[in-house]
Order: structure tokens, then C-alpha cells, then sequence
């Protein structure tokens, strides 16, 4: 194109035509624009959803918040023990040997002295048989060196014989008298030895378990691994008593004859009248705690050893009048810390909450709560330290 045609041209098609005006967008695209914040808010929360969905669940085990009433509410201070006989006995041979009657079973009641078991004795028999042959060849003996010695004297009288005749006959007499002895200290260890394979019982009592079984070898502290120590335990049901164990903070509130009321956890629903027999005095440096002794004041057959126990420990002077309202407790073990602060973890079907709460006596394993907690509210025991409010738990069985 040459210039004359450049300067030629029309240009107006360049040119902006203002008189046309431009529409605005449409409003549904700006709703559209919008919609995108919603979906934003519902993603996330979805995504903290599938994340707490997915996360692994905290096994632990968990207890529930109850009330109690009546003496239970009214105790000073609750304590937990077991059943034990304060005379006892594991009854066992002093000699080494095989069993061969147990004239005993479990459950039995016996009586001092009564013949329990016994061993296979005969070859003890054989030596007392010995010894009481050989003290008779003794007392023969003697009897002869005696009747020598007097004749032997009339004839010194007479002077029919000498000094040293008597002498001799004096000595013989006295080594006879000698071997008497020795031969009746012999009878005597023989029938120790004897009496040792004849198991008695030492005291009034019931038998509790039986240790060994006929046939089987018995021997003094069970010396071998093959060999029983105890042929029989027995025990005098009427010297049971309660043991229990009482924090070294609270001991000062235990008294020397206090009422005390025993609960069996074989029979909840039976309780024990029993007062404060002794305080052991010492302490249980790794546990903090003092042995009580509780005596029942009414005893019956379901009281056995080694069953457990709580204790009541009662007020001295307690009106029947006297109001009891009724107490929350919790196992103590759910009770714990966080930041300070006195709290417990509330279970809320798959999930837990951070509950705080305010304490009052402890009364043996359980707690009293004041205020925070709610009777038949399950609660996690002994929570670990990372536990928070929102953490999913599947309670263990």
C-alpha cells in the first residue's frame, strides 16, 4: 500500500463507540460467587468429622458416680481389708518321710492333739525296740554289779577280802548305773523320733487346706523340691478379724475400741458389728498406710478367711435421730488434675468431656463429690495425662 492509499483509508472504524453501553453481569453470577463460602464451611467441618471419625480410640476403663446412705454416709472413714485368722497354723512334720495316713479334709474341725497324718515309722519303731532291749541288758547289768558290790562289802567287813576288791566292785556298779541312764536317754530319743512322724493338731481349729496327699514325701521347711512342707493349715475360726489398711493421714481419726461396722464384698447386703481391737505400731513405708485390727463382735459361719472387707469406722456417739443426707461418691481412682484444677473425665458415648469437680472425704476407695458430678455418670479411671474433652475411648472390659 502505498502512502497516498495509508492516508486514504478510514480510520473511523478505530475510533470507541461511547453511545453503546456495556450490561452488567447477571445477579445469579454473583450468587454463584457466593455459593463457594458455604461449600468451604461444610468441607471443613466434614473433614474434622471423617479426621475424628478415623482417629484412633483411647481403651480405658471407666466407673460410675453413686450414692450411699446410712452408716456408710455417717463413717468417719471407710477403709479395706481382708479376713484373717489370728491364729493359724501350717502344720508340717519334723521328720523326713513318706505319708501314709491323712485322717484329715478340708473343712474339718479338729481338736488339740488329735492325730492329723502320719508317716511311715516303722524303722523308727525298729530303733525304740533296740533301746528298749539294750535298757534292759542295762538294768540286768546293774542289778548284778549291785549284788556284787553289797557281798563284796560284807566281805570286807569280814575281812575276807581287800580294799581294792571293794573298790572295783564300787566302780563296776557305778559304770552300770551309768549305762541305765544312757540307755533310757536312748528309749526316750527313740520315742522324740517316733512322735515326730505322728502329725497332731496344736490347737482347737478347722482345717483350711490340705498340703499333701498320701504317698507323698514330707520333710522339715520342704528341703526338697520334690517333697511337701506342710501337710495341713489349719485355723481357729473364732480369732478372725479384719486387717485393714489406713492412710497415715487419717490414722488419727481411728480409736482404740471404736464402733465399726464390717461389710463383706462376698455379701454386700450383711453387715458386721465390730470395734477397733489394735493399731499396729508401724508404718508401711511404701504404701503410707497402718494396719488396724477389727474385731467382729458377731461372728458366723459365712466369715471365712482371706475373704475382703470394707470397714466402716463410725462415729463413738452417733444418735439414731441424727439426719443422714445421702453422699456421691466416686471411685478415687477417676479423680485427677489439669491445670491446677480438681477434674474428672465425663464418658458421653464414644467421646469424653473434661468435668470439673469439688472434693470431700475419702472414704477407702471411693471419694465423696461435693459438686460437679451426678449419680450414674460413667467416669475414666485412672485418665492418662494427654486425655482431653472431645477424645474418642472404647472402654475395656
Amino acid at each position: 500500500m502505498t502512502d497516498s492509499n495509508a492516508h486514504g483509508a478510514d480510520l473511523s472504524a478505530l475510533k470507541i463507540d461511547r453511545s453503546k453501553k456495556t450490561k452488567p453481569p447477571g445477579r445469579w453470577k454473583r450468587w454463584l460467587h457466593l455459593l463457594w463460602v458455604p461449600v468451604i464451611i461444610i468441607g471443613y467441618f466434614a473433614y474434622q468429622a471423617s479426621i475424628r471419625e478415623i482417629r484412633p480410640s483411647l481403651k480405658v476403663r471407666t466407673a460410675t458416680a453413686y450414692t450411699i446412705t446410712g452408716s456408710n454416709a455417717t463413717a468417719e472413714l471407710v477403709a479395706t481389708g481382708y479376713v484373717v485368722a489370728q491364729v493359724k497354723a501350717a502344720v508340717a512334720s519334723k521328720a523326713t518321710g513318706r505319708l501314709r495316713v491323712l485322717n484329715v479334709e478340708e473343712g474339718d474341725v479338729v481338736t488339740k492333739d488329735e492325730v492329723l497324718a502320719e508317716l511311715y515309722n516303722e524303722d523308727i519303731k525298729a530303733q525304740l525296740a533296740i533301746a528298749e532291749a539294750n535298757l534292759s541288758l542295762s538294768l540286768a547289768d546293774s542289778i548284778e554289779t549291785e549284788l556284787n558290790l553289797r557281798r563284796q562289802i560284807k566281805l570286807r567287813e569280814s575281812d575276807y577280802t581287800t580294799a581294792e576288791v571293794v573298790e572295783a566292785a564300787t566302780a563296776a556298779f557305778a559304770k552300770a548305773a551309768a549305762s541305765v541312764k544312757a540307755s533310757r536317754a536312748a528309749v526316750r530319743a527313740a520315742e522324740v523320733d517316733l512322735e515326730y512322724t505322728i502329725i497332731k493338731a496344736p490347737f482347737d481349729g478347722t482345717v483350711l487346706t490340705k498340703n499333701a496327699d498320701v504317698g507323698e514325701m514330707v520333710a522339715p521347711f520342704a528341703s526338697s523340691a520334690s517333697s511337701r512342707g506342710a501337710v495341713v493349715t489349719i485355723a481357729d475360726m473364732r480369732s478372725l478379724e479384719v486387717e485393714a489398711d489406713v492412710s497415715e493421714s487419717n490414722i488419727q481419726k481411728v480409736k482404740i475400741g471404736a464402733p465399726c461396722e464390717i461389710i463383706l464384698d462376698a455379701y454386700p447386703d450383711v453387715t458386721y458389728a465390730g470395734f477397733v481391737k489394735k493399731i499396729v505400731p508401724t508404718a508401711d513405708r511404701s504404701r503410707a498406710t497402718v494396719m488396724v485390727k477389727v474385731a467382729f463382735s458377731n461372728l458366723d459361719d459365712k466369715v471365712l478367711p482371706e475373704m475382703s472387707a470394707r470397714v466402716n469406722f463410725l462415729p463413738e456417739k452417733s444418735g439414731e435421730d441424727q439426719y443422714v443426707e445421702p453422699v456421691l461418691v466416686v471411685d478415687h481412682g477417676a479423680i485427677t488434675s489439669r491445670d491446677g484444677q480438681t477434674v474428672a473425665f465425663v464418658v458421653d458415648g464414644e467421646y469424653v468431656s473434661q468435668q470439673a469437680i469439688t472434693i470431700g472425704r475419702r472414704m477407702g476407695d471411693e471419694t465423696e463429690i461435693v459438686s460437679g458430678l451426678s449419680a450414674g455418670q460413667t467416669v475414666v479411671l485412672s485418665p492418662p495425662g494427654g486425655l482431653k474433652s472431645g477424645d474418642k475411648i472404647e472402654i475395656s472390659q
